[in-house]
């Protein structure tokens, strides 16, 4: 499967109804009958398990966010502070993320990973890398709203080499709109010969050169630098960026082609990757299935064509218990399994 997306343009991840944050949001009834057997299953000694998986891991992310605004109206507690209180381990983390709307989803995970000893660098630019202008100007305020605390500045802090100057151009929320008169195939040369002279054409690399071309181009373009590149030098930038760039800076480059060029592939490979090797990389592998909801009906076709196995199959085969119910509920909600 070598084709890129049809539809070139940079995905926008979050429910249309989100990005509206002045709008009033109408809950309704299905709304307040999932809050209550929510409640149900938390009242009393112990939780009922199955019941709290059915009640959120069927649902849609917008019905999530609805979720999270009526239930403490409700019951007079957050949700997100109920599930960590009610469930623990890696299932305990997937319901805390599954008890917020999609964009505070996000950031929790961000938060998640910028904590403690050392930053999750591949969750971070899985996160951060690839996304439409829209989503990383909603995902910064909430980020800010949620933690007062500046997600540029944090990421600054966090990072470093290669990586930190692709992720600090991919926050800036700039990617161009695509113009025709402007984004022509003469400039698509100009920028594939600099791109070539900031890296494979002498010693040393201009990161933030390369950095800048791949993450402001918009796909159209990208598509266009990339077809001019391999006509020219004989590879495409998949290839220049993983020769160039550090491991990780790299990892993210490709990552972020990949979401601009072959979104569902891309994202088929991170699922793999979070399975891959001597043990699954259970956080990954959570945001992956709760971030990807909306988009996976194309992700998992991609995922089979790929690697000839079906998401729900994998992860069958590398979870267990509360933890891969959960996952594999939600991955029904999208893509329903009749196996």
């Amino acid at each position: 499967m070598n084709q890129y997306s049809e539809n070139l343009v940079t995905l926008s991840l979050y429910p249309t109804e989100i990005y509206d944050e002045d709008l009033t949001i109408d809950c309704g009834i299905e709304i307040d009958d999932i809050c209550s057997e929510i409640h149900e299953a938390c009242k009393g000694w112990g939780k009922d398990t199955k019941r709290l998986i059915k009640a959120l891991g069927d649902t849609t992310s917008e019905e999530r966010k609805k979720i999270s605004i009526r239930y403490p109206e409700i019951y007079s507690k957050d949700l997100r502070k109920l599930m960590k209180d009610e469930c623990s381990g890696d299932f305990g983390l997937a319901m805390q993320f599954l008890a917020v709307g999609p964009v505070e989803a996000e950031c929790y995970m961000i938060k998640y990973a910028v904590d403690g000893w050392g930053a999750d660098k591949l969750l971070l630019h899985s996160i951060l890398c690839g996304r439409s202008n829209d989503d990383m100007i909603l995902l910064k305020k909430t980020y800010y709203k949620l933690f007062t605390d500046d997600l540029t500045a944090r990421i600054a802090g966090e990072v470093g080499g290669d990586l930190k100057k692709i992720l600090l151009s991919a926050v800036q929320a700039a990617e161009e709109e695509f113009d025709p008169d402007y984004h022509t195939r003469d400039k698509a040369a100009e920028d594939a010969e600099a791109i070539y002279k900031a890296g494979q054409g002498r010693w040393g690399t201009d990161e933030n050169k390369m950095a800048k071309i791949i993450v402001l181009s918009p796909p159209k373009y990208l598509k266009l630098i990339n077809e001019v590149y391999a006509d020219t030098y004989g590879y495409t930038l998949f290839k220049a960026f993983e020769k160039e760039l550090g491991r990780l800076g790299g990892e993210a480059a490709l990552f972020t082609l990949g979401m601009k060029l072959k979104p569902y592939e891309t994202v088929a490979h991170l699922i793999k990757k979070a399975t891959k090797g001597l043990g699954t990389n259970e956080t990954l592998l959570t945001c992956n299935i709760i971030r990807y909801q909306d988009i996976m009906g194309h992700v998992y076709i991609a995922h089979e064509q790929l690697f000839e196995k079906s998401i729900h199959k994998r992860i069958v085969d590398e979870t267990s218990g509360s933890y891969k119910d959960i996952l594999t509920a939600v991955l029904d909600k999208a893509f329903p399994q009749y196996e």
